[in-house]
C-alpha cells in the first residue's frame, strides 16, 4: 500500500507565480488540486509548499481520496501517427519543400507556432 512517505518522495512539478497585488508569490502543485501556498520569500515558499503537499497527502490518505501521481516526460515518446486528407498532405509537402525543410520539421514548426499563439491568446483573455 502506498503511504505518505511514498507520495512525499515523488517529484511533483511546483508552479511559481508572481503575485503583483500582494508583492509576493503563489506556489502550487498543479496535479494536486488546491495544494498551494503564498509567501513574500521564495526560499520560505519552498518550505511552505512542501508542508502544504504533506498536509494535502495526509488529508487525501485519511479520506481515501485517489492521489494522482506526477506526469513525467518519460511517459511520452515524442512521436505519434497522424492520418491526413491527401490534399492536406500535398499542401504540407509542397510548403515544406518551398521552405527547404522536411515535412516533419515543417509540421513541428506549425504546431509550435499555434501553441505559442494559443498561449498568448489565453493570457490576453485572463488579463
Amino acid at each position: 500500500m502506498k503511504n505518505l512517505e511514498y507520495y512525499m518522495g515523488l517529484n511533483y512539478k511546483i508552479e511559481v507565480v508572481k503575485d503583483e497585488t500582494e508583492d509576493g508569490y503563489v506556489l502550487s502543485i498543479p496535479e494536486l488540486k488546491g495544494c498551494l501556498t503564498c509567501t513574500d520569500n521564495l526560499e520560505k515558499g519552498m518550505e511552505l509548499i512542501k508542508d502544504a503537499k504533506k498536509q494535502w497527502f495526509m488529508a487525501a490518505l485519511e479520506s481515501e481520496y485517489e492521489i494522482p501521481e506526477p506526469n513525467v516526460l518519460e511517459q511520452y515518446s515524442g512521436q505519434f501517427k497522424l492520418r491526413l486528407p491527401k490534399s492536406l498532405h500535398k499542401e504540407l509537402s509542397e510548403k515544406s519543400r518551398q521552405e527547404g525543410i522536411s515535412m516533419n520539421q515543417y509540421c513541428l514548426y506549425l504546431l509550435s507556432k499555434n501553441i505559442s499563439y494559443s498561449a498568448k491568446g489565453s493570457q490576453l483573455h485572463n488579463n
